[in-house]
């Protein structure tokens, strides 16, 4: 008997605004730079990166680079992407 294994694309399954919020928040608070701009990654691309492209000023390549495996997004890329995303970010004091 042979197993068939389908891909599995987050990116995908992620299109409502509150469960990608729920992914990033998740995200954040590991503190982990490579798991929270994977995050960003998949809430980027379950939004169409050409569209994010367009919406951002940034290109598709420069996108797809900076929320790769060895990406390291800068303040001033998230700043421009967040809110193309629908998102925002918040500071709040630690407990």
């Amino acid at each position: 008997m042979t197993i068939e294994l389908t891909r599995f694309d987050a990116a995908e399954a992620l299109t409502q605004a509150e469960d990608q919020a729920e992914l990033l928040a998740d995200a954040f608070a590991t503190g982990d730079v490579h798991v929270i701009t994977q995050a960003i990654g998949i809430v980027a691309r379950a939004h169409g990166m050409t569209e994010l492209a367009k919406e951002t000023g940034m290109k598709r390549q420069q996108l797809y680079r900076m929320l790769g495996p060895e990406g390291n997004p800068t303040l001033g890329s998230m700043l421009k992407l967040l809110p193309a995303l629908g998102l925002r970010m918040r500071v709040e004091a630690a407990a």
